[in-house]
């Protein structure tokens, strides 16, 4: 008969076990992220891409954009407190448009987030929403997805603007003085994503040449 464990034995066979089903359970746990990262990261780029297109015609550029990037610092111009990445479309080698993250820090329910596509003559390609908590049903009608007019979206308004056609002063409200249209009890979101467009746009006037150096 063999004799019972100690509570000592007993103890260190238990840590064994346990340490031998982390040692196990860590392995699978690397080997599975080893076998899908790649598949990951292919995913999210496409999904980014996506989204880039949406902004800037993909037809406009043939270089591999999301590689072609520059690293901003912070960047209060844009909102962007910790920095971010401007990406850089060029076709036949030459410039066409700068595609850049961007932050409205004063929607009315908090931060809403932007890429903007910019062309290299200022002109303004598109503008998307990709993050915002703002009312249903109210101020949510700057995310296309949300509007209930697909047709004519707000957010297509900014298309073919730019600083040459359109003062710096006059990107507001109408009831502002401005010339964008906006949805009557609903003008806090609208106002804070307008001006946060109208600095970018200044932005990637101001800095073109080393956006694209």
């Amino acid at each position: 008969m063999s004799k019972p464990l100690t509570p000592f034995k007993l103890s260190a066979q238990t840590a064994a076990m346990m340490m031998a089903f982390t040692l196990v359970f860590t392995a699978l746990m690397a080997g599975t992220y080893q076998a899908t990262r790649t598949t990951i990261a292919e995913s999210a780029e496409a999904e980014k891409l996506i989204l880039i297109n949406q902004v800037l015609p993909p037809a406009s550029y043939d270089n591999k954009l999301l590689q072609d990037t520059y690293k901003l610092g912070a960047t209060p111009e844009l909102g962007l407190d910790e920095g971010g990445f401007v990406y850089r479309a060029r076709k036949d080698g030459k410039p066409v448009a700068v595609v850049m993250e961007a932050v409205a820090p004063d929607g009315y329910s908090g931060k809403i987030r932007l890429v903007i596509a910019v062309k290299t003559d200022g002109t303004v390609s598109g503008v998307r929403v990709t993050e915002h908590r703002e009312t249903p049903g109210l101020g949510d009608y700057i995310d296309p997805k949300k509007d209930k007019n697909k047709q004519h979206p707000w957010i297509a308004q900014f298309e073919g603007k730019s600083l040459s056609v359109l003062p710096f002063e006059r990107w507001k409200v109408n009831k502002d003085g401005g010339d964008f249209v906006y949805m009557s009890g609903a003008t806090i979101s609208p106002s804070a994503v307008i001006k946060a467009v109208a600095h970018a746009v200044k932005f990637a006037a101001d800095n073109q040449a080393k956006l694209f150096e």
